[in-house]
């Protein structure tokens, strides 16, 4: 069965699942914020069958989020680095592991973010880089950008028109007569 390729979706959350969004992709870069490079370590790792971490680590790598680098001439021998671009990663499965460890462990949190320095867990918190409120669905809305085309401008009105016509009663900005 053929993939739906979404590259050329205008939706950057689409093209975030183009580069990254196959489970082993993000398993593989949780690895490598953990410090594994080599190929060996992220299939002991993973326990992931050699020709499906070789497909994944030629994805990652021809999308900018891992460096191939050779660390051994014979017999030749790479290791995969994160770049600037995996690195900026960091923060979506931050993000991952915290829903997980609030919603997916009835048995217990097992991985958990902590400080380096002190050890303290720490809990992420997505907030606004101007006013550092934290972002949630009450208080911000996705609403297209400069270069967003007609269909996309569409799609935010109708979405808009729809919320406006289904908000509860005490969210109206109406007042009661």
């Amino acid at each position: 069965m053929q993939r739906t390729s979404f590259k050329n979706m205008e939706c950057p959350a689409a093209r975030a699942l183009e580069c990254v969004g196959e489970w082993w992709s993000m398993l593989i870069l949780r690895d490598a914020f953990q410090g594994l490079t080599r190929f060996d370590e992220f299939q002991a790792s993973l326990g992931i069958a050699p020709n499906i971490l070789t497909r994944r680590l030629k994805h990652l790598t021809m999308n900018g989020l891992l460096e191939r680098r050779m660390y051994n001439p014979r017999p030749p021998r790479y290791e995969y680095l994160l770049t600037a671009k995996g690195r900026d990663f960091f923060p979506v499965l931050a993000a991952m592991l915290a829903w997980g460890n609030k919603h997916l462990t009835p048995e217990g949190i097992s991985v958990q973010l902590a400080d380096r320095r002190s050890g303290e867990r720490v809990e992420p918190v997505l907030v606004d880089g101007h006013t550092l409120a934290p972002i949630t669905p009450e208080n911000v809305m996705l609403q297209p950008g400069p270069a967003a085309s007609p269909q996309v401008r569409l799609r935010a009105r109708l979405s808009r028109a729809r919320s406006a016509n289904t908000a509860p009663p005490d969210q109206n900005t109406e007042k009661p007569a």
